[in-house]
């Protein structure tokens, strides 16, 4: 009895002298337990919302070391690093300063990581100023935060936040019945959309209809399904023309070992927006694109419209990259995007742009974000055009964001019926669907600008840009909102 009562004192009095007592702790104590916290999911989250609240939409800027990491680890250990000084997004010939930036970006996770240089970069980029490194320990973002040259880090692979509006965005498979309203018959056997005429856009096809332009598509890949944008491109009086197809979207599944995913379509929102911008003027009674003779040069970045993981991200990065690199393409479209910026991304946007391409960018189509968010990424980005969507009575399409990084507007809704809105070719062949939103408003946005580009082939960027101002409704002014307003597509190609 008497050894158990003194091994019962002995361990009090060890609890007693290992429990500090906190009014003797230190702030730095305290602060120092606090931030080795993994933080969860739930609190990440509410560091975004509070960020895009402020209207902060380049939100890890700034978030803590610890915010960083616990993003990274909840997001499959990865964080992209952008290096350089600032604005310097890439670099076709990398310099000493360069190399060595990355040697100590390496070096760094190297040594926290206890791994190998070569095992510490997941991915490099051979241009954009840009490296993706694996990280599991606190320490590795503390140091490369403290690291001379650098312009971002990043959790690219954090793909958490707002769960719900994940689940297949803006993807639709299915054919629609097509009211006999919303569309009108033209030579040889085609359906006008409804929304051609308010934009005078038949009237523009006297002067140009896109030949010569090839338009760049980056979205989710086009259906092996319908023959009007594969075998059949060159259908009724669509003709001397192609369609390619590339897939750079890193398939979720497969991802960590760099397997592509291919070209084809599992969406369905990409087959439509090429529909938007250049399906034929065919003869089997189906809807015409905007530039019905241009070229189409379509890559799978993403699986749907948001940019919200790892792969998606890498793959819109990458087909900016490439079609950057394309002599023929002058202008991309993206009727895509996510809620704050993303910075691989934001460097590719601005390489494409140094080679002369008009990118023109969805204004956001959500009905969680629309109220505090504005324009969304990257339309949000001054390289970029925004577009968004109006009904036809002039007032903003339903869950259509608007600001003032909005440049142009098209009409592409119905004021009675939220349902109708533009006829394009559906999933599969023989089949119409609906589609709306900023996204379909920048898909006819970026068919009106090749047609301005058709008619006008040794015009600049630039130049071009203008006369898309020119033709817009508010022009000389700009709204608040809606920026130069609808685009006169006839006034535009005259």
């Amino acid at each position: 009895m008497k050894k158990i009562i003194l091994f019962t004192l002995g361990m009090l009095l060890i609890i007693s002298c290992s429990k500090e007592d906190p009014t003797n702790m230190t702030e730095q104590t305290l602060e120092s337990l606090d931030t080795q916290r993994l933080l969860s999911t739930k609190e990440i989250n509410s560091f975004i919302d509070a960020e895009l609240k402020k209207g902060n939409q380049d939100i890890w800027r700034n978030a803590s070391a610890q915010v960083l990491w616990s993003a990274a680890v909840q997001g499959n250990e990865v964080l992209s690093v952008g290096f350089g000084n600032k604005g310097e997004s890439f670099s076709e010939n990398r310099s000493p300063r360069l190399l060595e930036i990355i040697e100590n970006i390496s070096n760094v996770v190297a040594s926290n990581e206890k791994t190998t240089k070569s095992e510490a970069i997941r991915a490099a980029d051979q241009i954009l100023n840009v490296i993706d490194v694996n990280v599991t320990n606190l320490k590795t973002v503390e140091e490369l935060l403290k690291l001379p040259g650098i312009r971002y880090i990043e959790p690219i692979g954090y793909a958490e936040y707002n769960k719900s509006l994940q689940k297949s965005a803006g993807c639709s498979q299915e054919g629609q019945n097509i009211n006999g309203n919303d569309y009108r018959m033209i030579s040889p056997n085609t359906q006008l959309p409804w929304n051609y005429d308010i934009h005078k856009i038949p009237q523009a096809w006297n002067y140009s209809t896109g030949s010569g332009i090839t338009v760049g598509l980056i979205d989710t890949g086009l259906s092996a399904n319908q023959n009007l944008l594969g075998s059949g491109f060159n259908d009724g009086v669509s003709s001397g023309r192609s369609v390619q197809r590339f897939g750079t979207y890193i398939d979720s599944i497969w991802w960590w070992s760099n397997n592509l995913d291919g070209p084809n379509d599992r969406c369905g929102h990409g087959t439509q927006m090429a529909s938007a911008i250049a399906s034929p003027r065919n003869d089997n009674g189906m809807p015409v694109g905007v530039a019905y003779n241009s070229n189409l040069v379509a890559y799978r970045g993403t699986s749907d419209v948001l940019l919200d993981d790892y792969h998606e991200r890498k793959g819109v990065s990458n087909a900016l990259r490439a079609m950057g690199d394309r002599s023929d393409v002058k202008i991309i479209s993206m009727s895509i995007g996510w809620v704050f910026s993303i910075g691989n991304i934001k460097d590719a946007v601005r390489y494409a742009h140094s080679r002369g391409k008009l990118i023109i960018a969805a204004g956001g189509t959500s009905t969680s974000f629309t109220n505090f968010v504005g324009v969304i990424f990257p339309a949000n980005m001054n390289e970029t055009v925004a577009v968004t969507g109006l009904r036809d009575d002039g007032l903003r399409c339903s869950n259509c964001h608007d600001g003032s990084k909005i440049d142009f507007t098209l009409i592409m809704q119905r004021a009675g019926n939220s349902d109708r809105n533009v006829p394009v070719l559906g999933f599969n062949n023989g089949t119409r669907s609906y589609v709306g939103g900023s996204s379909v408003a920048t898909a006819m946005t970026a068919g009106i600008a090749a047609l301005v580009w058709a008619r006008n082939p040794n015009m600049s960027r630039e130049q071009v840009l203008d006369k898309l101002k020119r033709a817009g409704a508010n022009y000389p002014n700009r709204n608040s909102k809606f920026g130069y307003g609808n685009i006169d597509a006839l006034k535009a190609v005259q």
